[in-house]
């Protein structure tokens, strides 16, 4: 009995650190964690640069070793930790987590194709995400989320207009400058300028060179000021509306089932209703 009480009691203290951002212990640990996250996307950035790589290689190498170790007791220890192992693996960023730790091992089979793994070491900078729910940051993102579900259907029909706005915009420029030496050779090539000149990307591959034209395309630039400036009131003003009713919750991460995000007086997961870690 006393062995499956200390067995319980180290198993819940582990899960204490690595999913609980609250706990002293898990401040620590995450904080440990972001810096060896940054540290290997560092590495991993310097390692692209071909006159560093040839020249510091045994160093990077060695040092991407420790990381993926480090990685991979981390896996091993929240799979342990769990009721139900399977929820945390096939979870969102149980597969990031794997992921961004088997590339290292992958090495040894793909020798020529290496480097072809860098993109998934990349991914390693998603579990920052996991890390921000520390602290003050979990209310901030949870209404920032809310907001922008809230707000899905307006912004939807919002995206529909703009792309009705660019066809129409792009069939007129197209009958205006298609006789001209401008580059608007076609409607869907004049749809594409709409598109880059009404969001102020600009890129300049494509320009008119009537007087019309021009005076059309300094509209549309005017009114892309306008248009950028729609999305982020919409969402603004859900955020408002979600802070007015915010519940304050914590990093507490369900043994069972995995969900988060739970009330600070909570006893039971409000998800699968087992009893959470006290």
């Amino acid at each position: 009995m006393s062995d499956n009480n200390s067995n319980t009691s180290w198993k819940h203290k582990l899960h204490e650190i690595l999913y609980e951002a609250d706990t002293p212990n898990g401040k620590i640990f995450n904080i440990a964690l972001f810096m060896v996250i940054i540290a290997s996307i560092v590495f991993v950035m310097l390692e692209s640069i071909q006159s560093i790589d040839e020249k510091y290689h045994d160093f990077l190498n060695a040092a991407e070793w420790v990381i993926t170790i480090l990685f991979s007791l981390e896996y091993i220890a929240r799979i342990i930790t769990v009721k139900k192992p399977l929820k945390y693996i096939f979870s969102f960023f149980g597969i990031i987590d794997l992921l961004s730790t088997i590339p290292k091992y992958l090495s040894f089979f793909l020798v020529g194709g290496a480097h072809s793994l860098v993109a998934l070491r990349a991914l390693r900078l998603l579990r920052i995400f996991r890390i921000l729910k520390l602290a003050r940051y979990i209310g901030e993102s949870t209404n920032l989320a809310r907001a922008i579900k809230a707000s899905r259907a307006k912004l939807s029909v919002f995206i529909l207009f703009v792309f009705i706005l660019c066809i129409i915009l792009g069939t007129i420029m197209y009958l205006v400058e298609s006789g001209q030496d401008s580059g608007f050779t076609s409607i869907p090539r004049s749809i594409y300028w709409a598109i880059v000149t009404l969001t102020t990307v600009g890129y300049g591959d494509i320009a008119p060179v009537s007087a019309l034209g021009q005076l059309i395309s300094s509209f549309i630039m005017l009114m892309g000021y306008a248009i950028i400036a729609v999305p982020t009131g919409i969402v603004s003003s859900e955020v408002v509306k979600s802070t007015r009713h915010n519940v304050q919750t914590n990093t507490q991460a369900c043994p069972y089932c995995m969900a988060n995000k739970h009330r600070d007086e909570a006893n039971h997961c409000y998800s699968c209703g087992n009893k959470l870690n006290e």
